[in-house]
Order: structure tokens, then sequence, then C-alpha cells
């Protein structure tokens, strides 16, 4: 659904690497740092070209920072928090990238207990459990709940073979102004196109969007069969009941309803507006 809809086409171009001043992106998303992000946050992300992590705002306790729900194998009714006992230096004015775990290595066992406990019996667990090996270990390399949640997902993400690129927006020039800020993201890695969830929806101004050129898409998920309950648990449940493979495929196809094959060529590719001076 376009909310925003510059008249030029669309089109994906090759990214070459992640440095700033040479990328170039068809589709950007914008989103926090979520722990084992919830299945319509993973499909959002995986329909991106460049994700960029959003962890130089407020830390917001009753977000996904440092906790997930996680549900039953049988039931994505049935659910429980997994919640990282996090530190603010700062007290509410916290960046998200500032909040550091309490107590690391408790952390790192009830993270291993639980989902072993709750998707052990799971057909796809070990795939998963490989996957997440290195996710482990880094509970003995750092204390920064963000860096856990980023590893968390980004392991959800390369085990559905996901290819993007990950950037921070305090790497990248923007003005301040939330829908100002997030449209000079955009702009930064030459995106043609936002996909905006329906929270952010609420609040967005398309205006500095449209003024370079940047379609805003709002991004929604099914409500039934592998997307049940995706707006509430954690994408881990769909991952180990149904596998990558098959997950797989369905966020193909779900990119594919949104957007036409031809909008993901570099042949339909179209000139950028330059970016704005930001100073």
């Amino acid at each position: 659904m376009s909310v925003s809809s510059p008249t030029a086409s669309t089109a994906v171009s090759s990214v070459p690497d992640q440095r700033p001043g040479r990328l170039t992106a068809a589709v950007c998303a914008i989103h926090q740092p979520n722990l084992f992000p919830r299945l319509s946050t993973l499909a959002k992300l995986y329909t991106a070209d460049v994700w960029i992590v959003y962890d130089d705002v407020q830390f917001v306790r009753r977000d996904y920072q440092h906790r997930a729900r996680l549900a039953q194998l049988n039931d994505p009714r049935k659910w429980q928090w997994l919640s990282l006992p996090t530190h603010l230096p700062h007290g509410r004015d916290t960046l998200i990238s500032d909040a550091h775990l309490v107590e690391p290595f408790r952390s790192q066992q009830r993270v291993q207990r639980l989902l072993q406990q709750l998707y052990s019996r799971g057909p796809y667990w070990l795939q998963l459990q490989e996957r997440l090996g290195a996710l482990f270990d880094l509970f003995e390399i750092t204390d920064r709940t963000a860096a856990i949640a980023k590893a968390s997902t980004l392991a959800l993400l390369r085990l559905l073979d996901w290819d993007g690129t990950v950037l921070h927006s305090r790497d990248l020039p923007a003005r301040k102004g939330r829908s100002l800020r997030l449209a000079d993201l955009c702009s930064s890695v030459n995106a043609s196109t936002y996909l905006c969830g329906s929270g952010g929806l609420s609040y967005l101004d398309t205006a500095p969007f449209e003024q370079q050129a940047i379609s805003v898409e709002s991004f929604l998920v099914p409500e039934h069969g592998v997307w049940e309950e995706g707006h509430r648990v954690s994408a881990l449940r769909a991952i180990a009941t149904h596998g990558p493979d098959a997950l797989r495929r369905h966020l193909i196809t779900l990119r594919e309803q949104l957007w036409p094959a031809a909008r993901f060529t570099a042949s339909s590719a179209r000139p950028r507006p330059v970016p704005p001076q930001i100073g």
C-alpha cells in the first residue's frame, strides 16, 4: 500500500559495500534493534535491501529492545516473556545503544535454557541452534543490550538467507525532526522506498519523503496461517515450526505480492535527487 507515490518508478540497484557514500538501495527499513523480533518486524526487514538500525534514540522499557514474546510450538496464542534485565545509565534519557545488561552471564543462560525448553522438540531445532551459537557467544564479549538484540535479529535473517546491508543511524547524516530524520536517513543510502509499519504511520509526515522523491509504503502482513500472531510473538516460533525454507518462501511470496518483480530490477532504476546537505 503506497502512502506517498512519487511519479517516477522504483527499482533495486546493487549494494556494492556498506559505505554510505556508495550505497544504493531500492527499499529501506529503519527499525530499532529488537530481541528475537516479531514475525511482522522480521518480514519487514527481510523485504528491505537495507536495514538502518535505529539505536541512537531513547530506550523505552515497554518496547522490544530487551524482551520478546516466545510462543509455544503447538499454539502461538500461548506465550511467555523472555526479558533481559537491562540497566539504563542515564535513566530515561539513555539511548538504546548505551543500555547494558545487568548480568550478561545469567541472561545468556536464561536465553539458552528457555529457547531449548520451548523449541528443542521441533523438527528444525538443530538448524536454529546452530545459527544461534554466535549469539550465545556474544554475551561473553559485550554487555550492550542493543548488540545482543541486533545479533538476534541478524541470526534469524541470515538463517533465512537475507543478503541485505546493515547500517546504523548514528553513522549517517540526517537533520533533526522525527519524520525529517527518517527521510534523510533513507536519502543517505539513496533509497527510493521507505517501508513503514502500521505503528509508524500514525505519526509519520510524508512531506519530507515526497520532497526527496522517496515513496512511503505501508508494510502489513497477513493474519492467518504462518502469520498467525505474527504481530505479537517472536518469529522464532514460525521458524521452529515451519522451518527456514518454508518461511523463506512465504516471505518471498509476500514481497512479490507487495512489489512486482519488475520493481526489483536495475533496468528500471530512476535518477535520484541530490540529497540535502546536512550541516
